[in-house]
């Protein structure tokens, strides 16, 4: 396994690298050598509309990061996010092969390459699946308790699977760009599945929450419950829209008007009342999209660990309080303090999709154990540990 991993998530305000070194005792988290970013250019909501300005932008994060790890980096786990993913699910079965009847591992993944053919064509045009998580389990129209059905007597067995999926060319011409910086691209890992191993805990994962990261752009949930990711979606909207809201209703230059918005402008000559309402009004839209999705899978109030909060929009003061009056959550912004932040190098919670694709890559991709779980917001309040996680 390597003893060093970088990954690389490239977003639509900045691009941010994290390289990390596996830790000799497994029961420690990796820990970061050097982290480095740069503005981004050449992408518009996390699509690619220029690869060579977006390659400048990661080779120049890159750099800064090996800088300070004094390693060169050769090699890199990728995040892929912005409008282009997208989920999608589909139930398929098998018969099971053994003449006894007993279901064995070589029974699953047939079941499970099954539900992809089943998928319909609309869900796989122009389409790359990133990962695909088997949901549940059925023997012979029961539904299995537990993981896997290996070791269970019957004649067939089904499988109902998320596929999390990425438009082809997007994910192509994002390769292309860390190539053209020099970077062999090892795997590419959903952003928001990325940011859920360093920002929820076991415990959130398994009652069920919704993970939501506020881009400059893009707006990503994943939602998650009994442990397993079960739904995924982006929205195109960001804070950079809070942004324009307050500068076409102040009628003021949009670096003024961000300034307004992380809070950095002290008596401004503008009613405080009216800036609250513009920014209430757009980050109230944003989160009544969550909850129509919510809805949509009949999630909707019935996630006991709440809206957890990342990404640079998730540092605006009102978005907590607006969470969880929109979704009738509980809600609070992901972060990183204390000593352990410091230890990790790691200025906000923004960072935790590169980091967390640090973690997948010393697992290199290993199967998700929900009973083994663990995750870095656990170890911003007590020791730092290191967990398993899933996926293909």
């Amino acid at each position: 396994m390597a003893k060093i991993v970088t990954g690389i998530d490239v977003g639509t305000y900045h691009v941010k690298v994290v390289i990390a070194e596996r830790s000799d005792d497994p029961r420690q988290a990796p820990r970061i050598l050097g982290t480095g970013y740069a503005e981004s250019r050449g992408l518009k909501q996390g699509y690619i509309v220029s690869v060579p300005e977006v390659a400048r932008s990661i080779a120049a994060a890159t750099a800064q990061a090996s800088r300070a790890a004094r390693v060169k980096v050769k090699k890199a786990y990728l995040a892929v996010g912005g409008i282009g993913l997208d989920e999608a699910s589909a139930r398929g079965e098998t018969v099971v092969e053994r003449g006894d009847s007993e279901i064995t591992e070589r029974d699953m993944p047939r079941a499970i390459k099954n539900s992809e053919v089943a998928l319909p064509s609309a869900a796989t045009l122009n389409r790359k699946t990133i990962h695909t998580i088997p949901l549940r389990y059925f023997v012979d129209g029961g539904r299995v308790l537990g993981r896997s059905p290996a070791g269970m007597k019957g004649m067939r067995l089904a499988v109902e699977c998320l596929f999390i999926t990425c438009l082809e060319r997007h994910v192509n011409d994002l390769v292309r760009a860390v190539e053209e910086a020099g970077i062999e691209v090892e795997d590419v890992v959903a952003s928001p599945l990325a940011a859920s191993f360093v920002a929820l805990t076991k415990m959130q994962k398994r009652v069920g929450c919704v993970l939501a990261n506020i881009g400059s752009e893009t707006l990503s949930i994943i939602v998650f419950e009994d442990a397993v990711p079960v739904s995924i979606k982006v929205f195109p909207v960001g804070s950079s829209d809070v942004t324009n809201d307050l500068a076409l209703g102040l009628r003021i230059s949009p670096e003024e008007a961000e300034q307004l918005k992380q809070g950095a402008v002290l008596g401004a000559p503008y009613p405080k009342r009216k800036i609250d309402d513009l920014i209430n009004r757009r980050i109230s839209d944003m989160f009544k999209l969550v909850e129509a999705h919510l809805k949509k899978i009949g999630k909707d109030e019935l996630l006991p660990a709440g809206i957890i909060l990342t990404g640079g929009g998730s540092a605006i003061q009102t978005v907590a309080d607006l969470a969880k009056a929109v979704l009738r959550l509980p809600s609070r912004a992901a972060a990183l303090e204390g000593a352990a932040a410091e230890r990790m190098q790691l200025r906000d919670s923004s960072w935790a999709v590169a980091y967390g694709l640090t973690i997948w890559g010393f697992s290199e991709g290993g199967e998700f154990e929900p009973g083994e779980t663990s995750t870095l917001s656990e170890t911003f309040h007590g020791a730092l540990r290191w967990f398993k996680k899933f996926l293909p």
